[in-house]
């Protein structure tokens, strides 16, 4: 698809024309980047239920790149995502229920989100449920589990769950 045709499509209210139109604009690709014009972008596809332009919004409130850095619309936005199954908004947003930005602070759904995300692989999600067990936030406080947890991190060079492992494990 051209950069055209694309804008074109965009405008007649395709989201998935929108969200390229969103993407070639927060990367500059063919375009002077304007983060501004991205979000509005990644707002219409988001609106429209698209998932990658949902977390990609999302993404844009927690940094404030083209719109005014805002967690609590951030946490929106990566909740709409995550219950659409996109891994890292589940990651992300359990993290936010964990830490309580932009979200009241919540152990069962903070366990609830890192466990799906975790468990399809996603590293911190996975050292992020560590911490959970570890702590015992949303779970019983179970050390072995933390470490297994942890582990599956560290196998995929998460630098944190590499630096616990070592510190429980010495």
């Amino acid at each position: 698809m051209t950069l055209e045709q694309a804008r074109t499509a965009a405008e007649k209210g395709d989201a998935k024309a929108q969200y390229i139109m969103g993407s070639i604009h927060y990367k500059g690709d063919s375009v002077e980047q304007d983060y501004v014009k991205a979000a509005e972008w990644f707002r219409k596809a988001a609106e429209q239920g698209l998932v990658e332009a949902q977390h990609d919004l999302a993404v844009c409130y927690k940094n404030g790149t083209g719109v005014e850095k805002d967690f609590e619309k951030a946490a929106e936005w990566f909740l709409k995502a995550a219950e659409l199954g996109y891994v890292d908004s589940q990651s992300i947003i359990g993290a936010y229920y964990i830490e309580g930005i932009g979200v009241t602070k919540d152990g069962t759904e903070a366990v609830k989100w890192t466990r799906k995300a975790a468990e399809q692989g996603n590293a911190q999600a996975q050292n992020n449920l560590g911490v959970c067990y570890l702590n015992g936030i949303g779970v019983e406080k179970d050390v072995e589990t933390a470490k297994e947890w942890f582990r599956k991190a560290a196998e995929q060079g998460y630098e944190s769950a590499v630096e616990l492992l070592k510190r429980m494990e010495q």
